[in-house]
């Protein structure tokens, strides 16, 4: 695996010959030279491959082999044959759900072109929170400041990966992976077949206990005691089947309702309509039916060198703005300024924007600054300022820390 160290600027510029998941900038872990991306706890990813491997293989010891021998030749080798299909179904599963980009929007490697003018100052400064109308819907999208770009509707940073994802449902670490737009159909497809191999081993060693107790003509509870294995594993499915199986339920819910787990517990659609919801089943077509957009990402790309920073202009500096507030009201889930804006207590109104945006044009919503500067097209907005920062926000910055 390749852990990611974040480069220093003069690394970029001096060495042409990284590729990018060397020089990424998120907390993700990588593997077979860019292939696998993984979240930073992708250690977990052992315990939950332990936690389905070894109760089948001691299943397929203890109680199929048995099995074997009670029931005729066909049928007792389907016994073994099934649970094994069903648990490589389940690891495959499982790694395209973690192994794989679940949705990162790349980040800006500037901050987008400033495009409003602080009433007091003259600062360009960036609206927080910008407008857009999709279908007839208005949406509000927030400005991030670790990845410096606008975030698309229903995108959100994801405080473990640092990295801004697309549809973002939740980060699971029993998969060491957030769930998002390009995983999320592999995730629910592998609680539900955890959930079928619960029940598939649970219904094994019941029916191995009551062989057990019509052969040799005993009480139940002296059956059992014959097979403490067939006990312990049924013990062991029962509970997560509760856990696996309640999991399923939720996502089911979730999907007929067209809602992330994000949205969910955050009540976003509690005092309003769900603008994302098609119906029952144009939901579950949406997320079982629908081709997975292709990743934003070339992680075994060649790194390019970064265009040169434009000189300073007399207007002044960028100011980010988040700037001269509290780390706890910036980023990482926490409500801040982004909460009252989207309930509408954004008391600097004048900095909000709305723009109106088709369906098909909604792929990526983020500045396009980099691409703009190395294709020479000129930018929709006058430029107001460089992207040096001022002596003023310098002196405002150091009295902060």
């Amino acid at each position: 695996m390749y852990v990611v160290t974040p480069p220093q600027r003069s690394d970029l510029g001096s060495n042409c010959n990284l590729r990018v998941y060397q020089t990424w900038k998120g907390s993700n872990i990588f593997c077979l030279q860019g292939r696998f991306i993984f979240g930073p706890d992708v250690r977990s990813l052992g315990l939950t491959i332990s936690l389905i491997v070894v109760p089948v293989i001691v299943f397929c010891i203890f109680v199929a082999s048995k099995l074997m021998i009670d029931f005729s030749d066909t049928w007792g080798l389907s016994i073994v044959s099934v649970a094994v299909v069903i648990t490589i179904y389940d690891l495959i599963l499982l790694m395209l759900t973690s192994g794989r980009d679940p949705g990162i929007v790349p980040r800006n490697s500037h901050p987008p072109q400033p495009e409003v003018l602080d009433g007091t100052s003259q600062t360009p400064r960036l609206p927080r929170v910008k407008e857009v109308e999709v279908n007839g819907n208005i949406f509000k999208v927030k400005y991030c400041d670790t990845c410096m770009l606008y975030r698309p509707p229903r995108c959100s940073h994801c405080s473990i990966c640092n990295n801004c994802v697309e549809r973002f449902d939740h980060h699971c670490p029993w998969v060491g992976q957030c769930i998002a737009q390009r995983n999320y159909r592999f995730f629910f497809m592998f609680v539900f077949s955890t959930t079928l191999l619960c029940v598939y081993v649970l219904a094994f060693c019941c029916v191995y206990i009551k062989k057990i107790k019509e052969s040799e003509d005993i009480t139940i509870w002296k059956a059992m005691l014959k097979t403490p294995a067939s006990i312990a594993l049924i013990i062991y499915t029962f509970i997560c089947m509760w856990f696996v199986g309640g999991l399923t339920g939720f996502h089911l819910y979730l999907i007929s309702t067209n809602q992330t787990t994000y949205e969910n517990f955050r009540y976003s659609y509690d005092r309003r309509s769900n603008p994302h919801n098609k119906g029952v089943v144009d939901n579950f077509k949406e997320i079982f039916c629908s081709a997975i957009p292709p990743s934003k990402n070339d992680f075994r790309a060649m790194v390019t060198r970064e265009a040169p920073m434009p000189s300073r202009s007399a207007v002044g500096g960028f100011v980010s703005p988040n700037m001269g507030r509290g780390n706890d009201e910036i980023e990482m889930r926490r409500k801040g300024v982004w909460a009252m804006a989207e309930h509408g207590d954004d008391k600097n109104g004048g900095n909000d924007e709305r723009f109106h945006v088709n369906d098909d044009e909604l792929g990526d919503i983020r500045t396009t600054t980099d691409d703009d500067e190395r294709s020479g097209r000129p930018n929709i907005h006058p430029r107001h300022s460089s992207w040096e920062m001022s002596p003023e926000v310098v002196a405002l910055a150091a009295r902060r820390t």
